[in-house]
């Protein structure tokens, strides 16, 4: 029952609209209610299980390494703020059950180098930086690039936006 609880926690209500920033897509009981009842549920549920669906900011708060939700969001809506000005940029907010969308590039998909699937930018909990970038490729996924916060996101777009 407690796994049946968690999806539900996570499911998104039947009416949402389709998203085109991660702000859109908070409309989940573990966006909304309080985020000491989110933290419980998802420790209970979770147990020793780490594939469980969750977002990101859930798992980091959960770690101790993030501070809290909201800063999770804040995070989110900076990388909106900034890829969403740009040129060739989309976000796609069909992702893995509970996480928050994420950002591709589109020119760096079927363009000159002939990727099959672009470079994507996405939030993340494997590091502090919180952003991973996924480099556009064609065979099997490279390692995804750890960036320092948006501050290094910012300055690395151009490097992740020559692939074309």
């Amino acid at each position: 029952m407690l796994d049946l609880e968690w999806s539900q926690a996570i499911e998104l209500p039947r009416f949402a609209l389709p998203a085109t920033r991660p702000a859109e897509l908070r409309q989940a009981w573990v966006h909304r209610a309080p985020e000491d009842a989110v933290l419980g549920l998802y420790r209970r549920t979770s147990g020793t299980d780490d594939a469980l669906p969750a977002p990101w900011w859930l798992r980091a708060v959960a770690s101790g390494r993030l501070e809290s939700r909201e800063l999770g969001f804040r995070i989110e809506d900076r990388v909106a703020q900034l890829l969403g000005k740009r040129m060739g940029w989309e976000f796609v907010p069909w992702a893995a059950d509970g996480e928050s969308g994420y950002w591709e590039f589109m020119p760096s998909e079927r363009g000159k180098s002939g990727h099959s699937i672009p470079t994507t930018v996405l939030n993340t909990d494997r590091h502090d930086g919180w952003i991973d970038v996924l480099p556009a490729h064609s065979a099997r996924a490279p390692e995804p690039v750890a960036v320092a916060g948006l501050a290094g996101l910012r300055s690395r777009l151009g490097e992740f936006e020559a692939v074309r």
